[in-house]
């Protein structure tokens, strides 16, 4: 755990060095209240699932039907009334009218939008918690960078209630709450120890809901946080492998995606942003951290993953 990178502290570099440097706008912090304790987000009740597949409205009429004579799906045509059909003398208008310029109201496929940015709504359990007082931290902001002031002994948390509700909010795009979930968790890792391991399962579902909003920013976050993860104990990567069909299909979609920048140097490595790179090291520590089953996992998911263990 020590080589691994600060991933809240970059956060908050990042930010400043955009906004004070580069003289981007600052991001509005929510909930934009009086600043007073009880202001609560508003959006906490949208009943809207992060991550959840868009959907498409279709008419039932607008739809192809299978067509016995050609046996294969057909769309429907209206059928003609006595005012469309040809008189006489009409026969040359037929022949000059191009089959290209004659435009049929078809309906056309939706776009899959696989790499489309999916709903993300910000009622995660831990802005709800963190907004009642449940959550015993607070933002300690120092000269460098901020950390979290824990009012209690990380150690002694019940991480199977705390630990959960942290990785709930790694999908937060908001301050000061992405920054609190973040620290939150690697300082939860940092000193976990053996009380990570039997909560594995109850974080397969917020770190799946976090890579199926699709929002890169949030990906690369969950990625560092899952490296983190699998280095924060002994068999923590065993265990993981069960749930590799959950995890893995956001990491087969953007495998490929790096940077192509040709011969010119990328002077934003320190930043990690760019996904085919944190996937090529995640899936890399995957392997190495999961015991001998997990490279046919790995490949079953991932078909084009080789394998970064030499054998020879």
């Amino acid at each position: 755990m020590a080589d691994q990178p600060d991933v809240a502290g970059a956060l908050f570099t990042r930010q400043y060095r955009a906004v004070k440097l580069v003289g981007k706008p600052a991001q509005r912090h929510a909930p934009p209240g009086t600043g007073s304790c009880f202001d609560r987000s508003q959006a906490l009740n949208d009943p809207t699932r992060a991550g959840d597949h868009p959907h498409f409205s279709i008419q039932k009429q607008d739809l192809p039907c299978w067509s016995r004579a050609t046996c294969s799906y057909v769309l429907p045509l209206e059928k003609p009334v006595t005012n469309q059909f040809l008189l006489s003398g009409q026969s040359m208008f037929v022949k000059s009218k191009r089959p290209s310029t004659v435009s049929l109201l078809r309906p056309h496929p939706p776009r899959a939008g696989a790499y489309a940015r999916r709903a993300n709504p910000p009622n995660t359990a831990f802005r709800r918690f963190y907004e009642r007082g449940d959550l015993p931290i607070a933002v300690e902001h120092r000269g460098m960078k901020n950390v979290i002031s824990w009012k209690v002994n990380v150690a002694k948390l019940d991480y199977h209630h705390y630990l959960p509700i942290f990785f709930d909010g790694i999908r937060e795009t908001q301050e000061p709450y992405r920054f609190l979930a973040v620290k939150g968790v690697e300082d939860m890792l940092k000193a976990g120890g053996s009380k990570i391991l039997p909560v594995i399962p109850q974080l397969i579902i917020p770190i799946k809901t976090a890579l199926n909003t699709r929002d890169e920013q949030v990906i690369c976050i969950t990625l560092q946080l899952l490296q983190k993860l699998v280095c924060s104990a002994d068999l923590i990567g065993e265990a993981l492998v069960p749930y590799y069909r959950q995890l893995l299909p956001i990491f087969n979609l953007y495998k490929s995606k790096n940077k192509n920048i040709g011969d010119r140097i990328d002077y934003g490595q320190r930043e990690a942003n760019c996904l085919g790179s944190l996937i090529s090291e995640t899936l890399a520590l995957f392997e190495q951290k999961g015991g001998e089953d997990a490279f046919i996992n790995i490949k079953y998911m991932i078909p084009t993953y080789e394998s970064c263990i030499n054998f020879a």
